[in-house]
């Protein structure tokens, strides 16, 4: 269900299977919040510790990828000025196979809801969303999308992609046509500053044929850290 990337003694990083919803559902079984803290509170009982966890911010169930944990109030009251203040950088990749109608840039404008659960992207800038992308070529007559949001807007990424005519292939609400085997958004990277001290995290997607494609970690691998790309201005 995931996987940890680090573990600091304020808080935690993992990367998050697709599929799995963040808090418990029901008769289905636990989310990604319950699965954490049950395993924090084993690797801490030989301590004879209990550790409070803190959700700090939150990913879609069909979305894979990192997602910080804080460990007690104080980091989680820190996370929570650094997301609002904007200082977290964040980085998705996702994938498209329909032509969009420009290749890299800004998507910026208000969200507000739409039918059954949607989003959509409107042409006012009141407090608008705000998302600067990158896209390559790839194989199956798809592209890559390198992502980077500058607002926490509720299905943000998806409404971007999908307003300017490249809905996430296996995205069930706004490509619901779409035949695959996961929703092709995955959290790739984070970098902050925590108490004066700096931190990056990479985490390359493991689920999903074509996340797996050869050509397209050879595309990964030639960006590396996305934080050093000349990105377009906002």
């Amino acid at each position: 269900m995931f996987k940890t990337i680090a573990e600091h003694h304020d808080f935690i990083v993992v990367d998050k299977e697709p599929g799995v919803n963040f808090h418990d559902e029901g008769d289905i079984g636990s989310g990604l919040f319950s699965q954490v803290k049950s395993q924090v509170n084993k690797q801490h009982k030989k301590q004879d510790e209990r550790v409070e966890l803190y959700p700090v911010h939150r990913l879609d169930k069909m979305t894979s990828g990192l997602v910080i944990f804080a460990k007690n109030l104080a980091c989680a009251q820190t996370f929570g000025q650094l997301f609002e203040d904007h200082e977290i950088e964040k980085y998705y990749l996702a994938i498209g196979d329909k032509k969009p109608s420009k290749k890299q840039g800004l998507i910026k404008g208000d969200m507000a809801k739409s039918r059954r659960g949607m989003f959509k992207l409107l042409r006012t800038m009141e407090n608008p969303a705000i998302t600067q992308f990158f896209s390559f070529s790839i194989a199956n007559k798809q592209r890559l999308y390198l992502l980077k949001p500058h607002s926490g807007k509720t299905h943000q990424l998806r409404v971007a992609l999908a307003s300017i005519g490249a809905p996430i292939v296996g995205d069930p609400l706004y490509y619901s046509q779409s035949t695959a085997d996961r929703g092709y958004l995955h959290a790739y990277a984070l970098k902050f500053s925590y108490l004066g001290e700096e931190f990056e995290f990479t985490s390359l997607p493991t689920k999903g044929e074509y996340y797996l494609n050869e050509a397209l970690n050879e595309q990964l691998a030639a960006i590396k850290k996305p934080w050093q790309l000349n990105w377009p201005r906002l």
